[in-house]
């Protein structure tokens, strides 16, 4: 007998369409799972890469950070221990030069004047003292002048005392200086200084 299909064919095609939709959409789906996934995946190396060179870069940055604080502390130590050898140079140069105040202080002094205290506050020298006239604290101050080691003095004061030698009391200032420089390498015998 013939078969004949009373079904209305445009159901059954609807019917495979439909499986068809289905089919192709649960393909799309995976397919997108799959991409979705895959740079997923990407993304989270790519993640993991730059997290691990930034931790590389802060470790490194740290290394760094450690040096140049070692840096700084050899820096501060240098500078002090230059600090040292300048002050050590400096008292060096200036270690003669007390020797050379009292014998230029010596030559400097004329008779008939008699110091009573000597002071210094920086290269600043004050004298105190007393001497038979006024001329004698001139002349004691002209010696001063023409003095190597010592100069630009100023009298600050001279009054009359009730002593009967040593009628005035004064006090004179004067700049210690260094010696010119063509002779402040020699000593007195004029040898050269070693």
């Amino acid at each position: 007998m013939p078969r004949v299909n009373l079904l209305d064919w445009r159901a059954e095609r609807r019917r495979a369409l439909l499986i068809e939709f289905g089919i192709l959409l649960a393909i799309v789906a995976l397919a997108s799972i799959a991409v979705v996934s895959s740079i997923q995946y990407v993304l989270n190396k790519k993640t993991e890469a730059q997290i691990a060179r930034n931790q590389y870069l802060q470790q490194e940055i740290a290394a760094l950070d450690e040096k140049i604080k070692e840096i700084e502390r050899l820096r501060t130590l240098k500078d002090a221990l230059i600090a040292r050898m300048t002050v050590i140079q400096e008292l060096q140069s200036k270690r003669p030069e007390v020797v050379h105040l009292f014998d230029e202080l010596v030559r400097s002094m004329p008779d008939g004047v008699h110091l009573t205290q000597l002071s210094q506050s920086g290269d600043t020298i004050t004298l105190n003292g007393r001497a038979e006239s006024n001329a004698r604290v001139s002349s004691i101050m002209r010696n001063l002048d023409n003095s190597d080691w010592l100069g630009g003095t100023w009298l600050n004061v001279v009054q009359a005392e009730g002593d009967p030698i040593y009628r005035k009391q004064f006090t004179v200032r004067v700049k210690q200086m260094t010696k010119k420089a063509d002779t402040a390498s020699k000593d007195p015998e004029g040898v050269e200084a070693q």
